[in-house]
């Protein structure tokens, strides 16, 4: 029966897709400030957060592993923009700083998290913010309850975003591989704050966390 179900609810989010990570998007926008210098959104992937964030800022890069899902960016993405795209793999590729803003979004579990982080407060100014929207393992009855609270909620957004139509074809934003994450809440929380004192992490729906740092001003 329990195995029906589970079946039942991938039949449906396969027919229904939606973007949990862009649903964090706006989210993130609101953590920085109205204008900024220059931006650095680290996987990311088909280049929509890359052009909300050039909204704001006078230059942002754009950085994936991924030349095919690059392409689809320079694609989607206007020639007159403040925009560069480039092919890199991070953290020990990542091109030079400082920058004003570093976004990394479901991106982080792919890589060696402490190092990651190291690498990204190298790389963020004086007074620069840092916004990561991340997976984790759960853990612990909290975890649970807020994944099984998620599973009706998944299913409405999926539904509503989709105008109640099924479909067979997923957005761009999700075609990139995807990766269990082998960190937990906990782990992350306190390798996060021994290497950014005052990073403030929380849980959210839809199996992510969110973490936010704001780099000390000289």
């Amino acid at each position: 029966m329990l195995s029906r179900l589970i079946e039942a609810l991938h039949r449906f989010n396969a027919a229904h897709p939606w973007d949990h990570n862009a649903h964090y998007h706006r989210w993130l926008l609101r953590q920085l400030p109205r204008r900024f210098g220059r931006a650095l959104d680290v996987g990311c992937g088909s280049g929509d957060l890359v052009r909300l964030l050039a909204g704001r800022a006078e230059s942002v890069v754009g950085v994936d592993a991924d030349e095919e899902i690059l392409r689809r960016a320079r694609e989607a993405t206007p020639a007159d923009g403040p925009v560069t795209y480039t092919r890199a793999s991070a953290p020990q590729n990542l091109p030079v700083g400082p920058y004003d803003v570093i976004a990394c979004v479901a991106v982080l579990h792919h890589l060696p998290f402490a190092e990651t982080l190291a690498r990204f407060r190298e790389e963020l100014a004086p007074g620069g913010t840092l916004v990561v929207v991340g997976c984790a393992r759960l853990e612990g009855a909290l975890d649970q309850a807020i994944g099984l609270t998620a599973i009706p909620l998944n299913l409405l957004m999926g539904w509503v975003k989709n105008r109640g139509r099924a479909t067979a074809h997923r957005p761009v934003s999700m075609t990139a591989p995807v990766r269990d994450p082998e960190m937990t809440r906990t782990e992350i929380g306190r390798e996060a704050r021994r290497i950014l004192p005052g990073a403030r992490l929380r849980r959210r729906l839809f199996w992510r966390y969110t973490l936010v740092w704001r780099a000390p001003r000289q």
